[in-house]
Parts: structure tokens; sequence; C-alpha cells
């Protein structure tokens, strides 16, 4: 786990800065420092070496990376040189447009490896699907928005419009009701078909709908705990991985779907669970958290269904990477949304290094899928238009390319250093929750 966490945290990093590193180099803008990790007291580099004008090293510190442009105000504090005259090699001497392209280099470098490394996984190993046969014995569970258009728990999608629902494709579903303008879906229902007519207004339901696209349908299987949190409420109560859960306050819930809507129901309160363990049957009560949650995971949809893949030539898997970036990306920014209107709660989703590097250990597959993902939320923090981020920079940068106004290097000193703390600030508050998560609680 901590081999792979640290190999790809170092790819990101580095990449990432070069991101930075060569379009300063192109622009004839000295580089002082390319550091993987920070360079900090008391140990500061665990190697370096000077090429030219630039000293490459690896910090003690693994919490990213930077490279030191000379004449920029950055997190180093480092201002004496400007105090002097700009030189013409220092990054406040060069053009606003290309100061520009300097800072947008990183996350443009991370953008672009997210893209590219899910494209390869799909080229290597393809994309992983459930046919719609392997559906017949439980079917579908349905989001209530769809439950209101005619639906119901355990159809089995057959036909959409006039094409072969042959694999469980939410997004297939989707895309075909909102730019395809379908409204005819045929199911299997109970030994025969039906047709479910949707409503007029169905596209505009689900592009308002706040939680993501994917949600409103989901193959329905049991609630067999695949691994419990420690400390959390099910680790509490003494539940244990392979459980299944089959009764809600002694109303059966043979399915996963079941249980969700009955613990929103009871958000926070003390329940009675209902637990088959092996060949016995037992009782426990549990008390959920605000967000009616019991803390642990699923087992995988492998243990219930045969699960295909879909190939992809080389040409066919870059769209459909990128595609793949794009909707992880889409999922992410509604996640944000959600937290910053309190529908989420920061201090159960937000996470250090140490939930990060815990999502590692597994597969090389699930590796490239971590370190993609990683990738593309990489570019995105870094473009939050907070100083001491690239995202701050660029906006001061474009606001000197639309007013024709420079940002004065005093003001720049002064947002950098508070956004540097406002970010440490985060650091620190996402690092004591993993401390109590894991260590406390």
């Amino acid at each position: 786990m901590i081999s792979q966490f640290l190999l790809s945290l170092s790819l990101l990093i580095v990449l990432h800065e070069m991101g930075h590193f060569f379009p300063a180099r192109w622009f004839k803008t000295r580089v002082d420092k390319f550091y993987l990790f920070f360079d900090a007291p008391p140990f500061n580099s665990l190697f370096k070496i000077k090429k030219g004008d630039t000293e490459y090293g690896i910090g003690w510190l693994p919490l990213g990376g930077y490279v030191k442009i000379a004449g920029m105000v950055d997190e180093s504090m480092d201002t004496a040189a400007l105090k002097e005259e700009p030189k013409p090699w220092e990054f406040r001497s060069k053009p606003a447009w290309q100061r520009l392209i300097i800072m947008l280099g990183g996350v443009t470098v991370n953008f672009l490896l997210g893209f590219f490394i899910f494209a390869m996984i799909l080229w290597q190993y393809g994309k992983s699907y459930i046919p719609s046969s392997e559906l017949n014995r439980d079917g579908i569970a349905f989001d209530s928005l769809l439950i209101r258009q005619g639906f119901q728990m355990g159809d089995n999608i057959l036909r959409v419009g006039d094409k072969t629902f042959d694999r469980f494709d939410p997004g297939m579903l989707i895309e075909n009701i909102i730019l395809n303008n379908v409204r005819q879906v045929t199911v299997f229902r109970k030994g025969e078909e039906k047709t479910i007519t949707l409503g007029d207004d169905i596209a505009k339901q689900i592009t308002e709908q706040s939680t993501s696209k994917s949600s409103l349908l989901a193959a329905r299987v049991p609630f067999v705990i695949g691994d419990v949190t420690k400390r959390s409420p099910a680790d509490n109560s003494g539940l244990a991985k392979k459980d299944q859960i089959i009764s809600f306050n002694e109303q059966a819930t043979p399915f996963y779907d079941q249980f969700i809507n009955q613990a929103q129901a009871y958000k926070g309160q003390t329940v009675r669970l209902g637990i088959l363990r092996g060949a016995d049957t037992l009782s426990k009560q549990i008390t959920l958290t605000p967000e009616g949650k019991i803390g642990v995971v699923s087992a995988p949809l492998s243990n219930y269904f045969v699960i295909s893949r879909q190939k992809y030539s080389l040409a066919a898997a870059f769209p459909a990477g990128v595609g793949m970036g794009m909707d992880f990306l889409n999922t992410q920014l509604r996640a944000f949304g959600q937290m910053f209107k309190g529908k989420i709660a920061v201090k159960d989703n937000l996470g250090s290094f140490i939930s990060i590097g815990k999502l590692f250990g597994g597969s090389w597959e699930q590796f490239w899928i971590l370190t993609a993902s990683l990738s593309i939320i990489l570019a995105f923090m870094n473009l939050l238009p907070i100083p001491a981020l690239d995202g701050g920079y660029v906006v001061f940068l474009l606001w000197e390319v639309i007013t024709r106004r420079r940002v004065s290097d005093a003001f720049m000193e002064k947002a950098v250093t508070a956004g540097f703390f406002l970010l440490m600030g985060l650091m620190v508050y996402a690092f004591g929750l993993d401390i109590w998560r894991n260590f406390i609680r």
C-alpha cells in the first residue's frame, strides 16, 4: 500500500512540476529548484544535485513538490530578490501571456495525464460491465425519480427506445433520455414485458437532479458487508466482513437498496438490524450517523455476477478515456457542490494523505485507476482561485491581461502568505480528521 501510494504520488508531482518547468525554460526563465517532496527543516534534502542554474532534489516530507522559479512570489517566502530591479531571466520580467502559460502548465499536464491513463486502462484492460442477462433474477433498483415515472424495483430493462439494453449501463439509459429524447423503455416484470412511457419533462428532472446520474439505477444485490471501517458504528456494534444485513427494525430488507431507503429515514437514530452470519441469525443494535450510514463497504458486484469486459482499440480508447475522465470530474464537482451547500458533511468526507494512501494496495489496474483519478483531482484543486495555488496566480494574471494593470509584488506577497496559511490550516484539519477516525474514535 505504501509503495504504491508513494509511486503514484511521485509520478503525479514530478509530471505536474514538469508542466511548470519546461514552459519556464522555453521562455528563458531561470528555475532555481526542482523538488520531489519538500526539503523542509530539520532534514531538508535527502538527495540533491545541481545542473546549470537548477538544483534538483528529493525532500524528506512527502506532502507535495515544487519548482522555485526566479523572480516569482511563491510559498517559499523568499522575497529578497524582489527588492532589486527585475532581471531578464526572472518570471516577473516576462509578458503576462508567458507567465500565464507557465502557471497553467501543471494543471494542463495533470488533466492530460488523467485522460491518458484512463485511455490506457481501457486499451489494456477494457471496461468491465454486467450483462443484462445476469440481472434476470433480482433485476434493478431505481431511484425515486424513476419510480415516479413507472419503474418498479426488480424490473429488468430490455430496450431503451428501439435499442437493446444488453448490458447494465446507466449512462446509456440517461444519455438516450436526455440527448435522444427517448420516452419509451421496455422492461421485463414478473414474467412479462411492460412498456413504460416517460413524462415529457423527464430530461429536465434528471438534469436538475443533484446526485450523480449513474446513481439513478443500480444492480439489485443483497447487502453483504465487504469491509468495516474501524471505530465506525458498524465496528462498535460488532458487525464483521461477510455479514449479510437481512432486516431493519424487524422489517425484511433482503436487498441493499431497501436498507438504504430505511436508513435515510432513520438518520442519527438507534435501530436494530437482523444479521445473517454463516448459518446463524443475529440481532444487532446500531446508531446510524447523521447521514444515515453505518461505516461499511458492501461486497463487490463480482461476488454476485459474471463480469464481462468490453475491449477497446487504441484509437477508440482515447475518446473513451477522455469521457471517463470527464465523468469522474463531473462527479467530483457535484460532490464539492453538495459540501458547500451543507448537504454532505465535510468532516466525514475530507481526508489527508492517510485516507488517500489507504485506497492503494490492490491490483495494478486499481493502482492506475486511482492514479488517473488523483491526477484529475490534483488539476481541479490547483485551479481553485486561492493564492499559493496555481489558480490564484491565474486569477491575478487574467486580471492583468484584461485590465493591463499589474498586481504589485507587495500585494502578491501578502496574498500568497494568506493563501499558504489557509492551505496549511486545511491540511492540518484534514490530517486531524484522519487521526481521529483511524486512531482515536
